[in-house]
């Protein structure tokens, strides 16, 4: 495996390797101007191999959850690993985040640009079709972590490809005084595996309301069925945009490092995760990592979207190309 460097002239730099795609860094400045990493992981690349909650990986060929590990397209039904008690998730046993990508550089307008492919056979964790896939990384001089995914197939598919960061913009500790908005009016409510009902509930009187900046750790304990579904925030957001429009999803401020994030997505929803299943993996620095120590924004089509007509569709067929574009914008607010 290979480790690649993206570095702008702010002084902002992202450190990508070809396994899994992952994003083992993201360095930017305080409000004091002092560099800080904002992505939890480990100081070992060997120790991604071993042991990784899908820390900073590129998660496919369906990121999420599909219930029972089934779908069914044009008629015939395709049967997955289950390696989420009952349901598939995140692509599987060897998903795209235990691969490694064939590497090249690209210069761009943008700027420098880390290019990775890879070919995932027919059949591979039971999915159909041969799909290649293409993941490219940018960092602007914007301050803009840019990933811009496309793929095509050479039989009907599904398809949802998302990015699995772990962020703490504060470098240390829990997350929870870090404030959040999202962008969505409604949220997929789950069942007690983490399964969309079908529902799209509005976010208004619940705790799933970030419409307006407050913070992770205000509402998370409250007496609420779908928090304690997920053991905390682990849901999708559905995000106010039309489909395939570039838009902003999120935006998140931590008031101790005056660090901002913000996530733009062409996609029409985004998981928000609260690291609620992190206990005691020892990370960067010695840091041993435990639960809402970091927050985790994976833009994305909805889980269980191929058993869910109405949702959004996942299909891929061939002569199409499947475009995902990702941005998490890292700056100072005030």
């Amino acid at each position: 495996m290979d480790l690649f460097t993206l570095r702008n002239s702010k002084g902002l730099e992202a450190r990508i390797c070809t396994y899994g795609g992952i994003i083992i860094s993201f360095k930017g400045p305080d409000r004091n101007g002092v560099m800080g990493d904002v992505v939890l992981g480990y100081d070992r690349l060997d120790d991604y191999l071993t042991n990784n909650p899908f820390f900073g990986c590129l998660v496919g060929r369906y990121g999420n959850r599909i219930a029972r590990g089934k779908f069914t397209l044009d008629g015939k039904e395709y049967s997955l690993a289950v390696n989420n008690g009952p349901n598939a998730l995140h692509g599987g046993l060897k998903g795209f985040d235990k691969v490694v990508w064939t590497p090249s550089i690209l210069t761009t307008p943008e700027g420098a640009s880390l290019q990775l492919h890879y070919l995932s056979k027919d059949g591979e964790e039971g999915y159909p079709g041969n799909l290649s896939v293409i993941a490219a990384y940018t960092l602007t001089e914007n301050n803009d972590l840019r990933l811009d995914y496309t793929a095509t197939t050479d039989k009907p598919t599904v398809v949802n490809l998302t990015q699995h960061s772990y962020f703490n913009l504060t470098g240390k500790g829990d997350v929870l005084n870090h404030r959040v908005m999202i962008a969505a009016d409604k949220f997929t409510p789950t069942d007690s595996t983490q399964i969309p009902t079908g529902e799209l509930r509005p976010v208004e009187g619940t705790p799933f309301d970030f419409r307006k900046s407050s913070a992770i750790g205000e509402r998370i304990n409250q007496d609420d069925e779908q928090l304690q579904f997920g053991s905390g925030y682990d849901h999708n957001w559905v995000i106010n945009k039309p489909l395939r429009e570039l838009g902003l999803a999120a935006q998140v401020f931590d008031p101790r490092s005056g660090r901002m994030l913000e996530v733009l997505t062409t996609e029409p929803g985004m998981q928000f995760y609260t690291g609620n299943h992190l206990d005691g993996i020892k990370g960067k620095g010695g840091w041993v990592y435990k639960a809402r120590n970091a927050f985790c924004m994976e833009p994305q089509h909805f889980p269980d979207s191929p058993n869910h007509p109405d949702f959004p569709s996942t299909v891929l067929r061939p002569g199409q190309t499947y475009r995902n574009t990702i941005i998490y914008r890292l700056t100072v607010g005030q």
